[in-house]
């Protein structure tokens, strides 16, 4: 969430409607537009009541998505360092291999994916999943620890493609339609009614203040949900590659520790050389 932008829209529409305000109150009858205050009052807070429950379902919902998502990254960068613990179970050269291609994977993730997903796009699938498998299929386990080690392997793949799952398809937009068109609908008709109890009669501070807490209210639930909606936008909050970013890391420290010399099938960002 971009938080200058957001605070400028916030205020922006709160200097607006307070604007407005002013305009209908100068309009409106002594004693307001309603007859029956109490009556007003309890269909008002109806509305608001309404509201509120949409509210609640839709921001659950969104963050429920967004939860997964940073979940699935964090699973999935976990189950990649491991899948790299587990290569080294293989015979040579496919235990090489799959180093290199799962060290590919995780820079393909950071350097092709991300931006993607904060563009608004959804990737299709990850660069190196198909020579994984490929790479895979070439081994033939003799031993009980190799044995052992590739069906480990075929576990943790199931799991890892689960989690990208869950980290891809928060970004595909996870509040349909017409949740948004009921959620605007309301927001409006809160926002209408309200204008309804502007009275000359009363004060004008008091009046300014509701009229412009309701405003700040509707709009920063609004842009809360639109934030948790689309979870890769660049602002405060989104999502990022930092756990992946950790396990390339941990990825380069393992191999030095361990003395292997890895080569690395793709460039900086993950594309195949």
């Amino acid at each position: 969430m971009n938080l200058p932008v957001t605070a400028l829209i916030v205020g922006g529409a709160v200097v607006a409607s307070v604007a407005l305000f002013l305009l209908v109150r100068r309009r409106a009858p002594e004693g307001g537009f309603f007859t029956d205050g109490d009556r007003a009052a309890g269909v008002f807070g109806v509305l608001a009541t309404g509201f509120s429950v949409l509210l609640g379902f839709v921001v659950f919902l969104a963050f429920t998505s967004y939860d997964e998502a940073r979940s699935g990254a964090r699973t999935e960068a976990t189950l990649l360092i491991q899948q790299y613990e587990t290569a080294q179970l293989f015979p040579h050269p496919a235990s090489v291999r799959l180093s290199g291609e799962l060290a590919c994977y995780a820079r393909a993730v950071v350097g092709i994916e991300w931006p993607l997903l904060r563009q608004g796009d959804k990737p299709a699938f990850n660069p190196w999943g198909l020579p994984l498998f490929r790479t895979l299929t070439a081994v033939e386990p003799r031993t009980a620890s190799e044995q052992a080690a590739y069906s480990k392997w075929l576990d943790q793949t199931s799991d890892r493609e689960q989690a990208r799952l869950d980290r891809v398809q928060a970004g595909s937009g996870i509040v349909p339609g017409p949740l948004w068109l009921i959620l605007f609908v309301t927001a409006i008709l809160v926002f209408a009614y309200a204008f309804l109890f502007a009275d000359p009669g009363e004060g004008r501070l008091p009046q300014l203040v509701i009229a412009g807490t309701i405003t700040a209210m509707l709009v920063t639930s609004l842009l809360v949900i639109r934030f948790l909606d689309n979870p890769y936008s660049p602002g405060f909050g989104s999502l990022s590659p930092g756990d992946m970013k950790r396990t390339i890391g941990q990825i380069d420290e393992a191999s030095r520790a361990l003395g292997l010399r890895v080569p690395i099938p793709c460039d900086a960002v993950g594309r195949p050389l």
